[in-house]
């Protein structure tokens, strides 16, 4: 027969066997390839100019198309080789990641804002406030979102903050058309009757009842819009209407390289790469979060 002393070890065993099970299985669910890589990234945005081994608008002319370290001729001095003026692509590349997350973050959250607010007002009060809201939402988005950015940053001149202004006024017409929707769903549940009937104002009703139940779909909209911000502020200054140089930005990188694209692959394929994880990272991020804050999948 089992002692009392076995019987506890190995409750206390396959009670430790339950809790690394869960483990595991909460960390297969955690998205470890995007969270990892825009963490590197986030880094670099952060104290890319303390990281970055070399000033990158420092140019040496005798390190000119510097190929990287493993090819003939590389140098460890500079891993990731250097460009046309001799200026080493990994410091370029580290403070570039800055540029590319501002835009994307802060268009984002002025785009939000801006879509959140209509879609609000939009969907809560309908009548015409709503149909003149809905069809300046619908001008929005039957207009070429890239081609009209292009055009408003060529008339008004190529700028970081003129970049993040264009991006944002033409980028909240997503967010006004998907979440006017939960607005109107959330309008005809019982909680904002019951706030009518206690005698809420219109305006505390829309933003302590209605607002935080959209918070949701907004993470989730906000997070897979910051790649799309990403690839236009790339486009724009890779058109030479984005970022101007010598600031060193993603676009521009590859723009620059072209020139020497069958000599020097590396000046347009490092910020190429980057361009492509860190939007593929948000964007698998974004998914992920779609699905996990959807409440038919949390009840299964």
């Amino acid at each position: 027969m089992l002692n009392k002393v076995t019987i506890k070890r190995m409750g206390v065993l396959e009670n430790l066997r339950r809790r690394m099970g869960r483990a595991i299985g909460f960390m297969r669910m955690i998205p470890l390839f995007p969270l990892l890589t825009l963490s590197v990234f986030m880094v670099f945005g952060i104290f890319g100019e303390t990281l970055a081994p070399f000033n990158p608008n420092e140019t040496n002319y005798g390190s000119i198309l510097n190929p990287p370290f493993w090819q003939n001729g590389g140098s460890i001095h500079f891993p990731l080789g250097t460009d046309e003026l001799g200026r080493d692509i990994l410091s370029r590349l580290i403070c570039g990641t800055r540029v590319s997350l501002e835009v994307g973050f802060v268009v984002v959250i002025l785009a939000g804002s801006i879509g959140t607010l209509v879609a609000l007002l939009s969907g809560f009060l309908g009548g015409w406030v709503d149909t003149i809201l809905m069809r300046l939402t619908d001008t929005m988005l039957s207009m070429p979102y890239l081609m009209i950015a292009i055009v408003l940053a060529a008339v008004v001149g190529p700028s970081k903050n003129n970049i993040i202004v264009i991006l944002a006024i033409i980028g909240w017409a997503n967010y006004a058309r998907i979440l006017r929707g939960e607005v109107l769903r959330l309008k005809e549940r019982d909680f904002v009757s019951l706030a009518l009937v206690a005698g809420c104002g219109k305006v505390r009703i829309m933003l302590r009842h209605i607002f935080p139940n959209t918070v949701n779909t907004l993470l989730v909209l906000a997070t897979l819009q910051i790649g799309t911000v990403i690839i236009a502020e790339s486009s724009l200054s890779f058109l030479g209407v984005g970022v101007p140089p010598p600031e060193p930005a993603w676009g521009s990188m590859v723009a620059e390289g072209r020139a020497y694209i069958s000599q020097a692959w590396w000046l347009s394929a490092w910020p190429g790469l980057a361009i492509l994880f860190v939007v593929l990272s948000f964007n698998l991020l974004g998914d992920w979060l779609r699905v996990r804050l959807d409440p038919k999948f949390r009840q299964v």
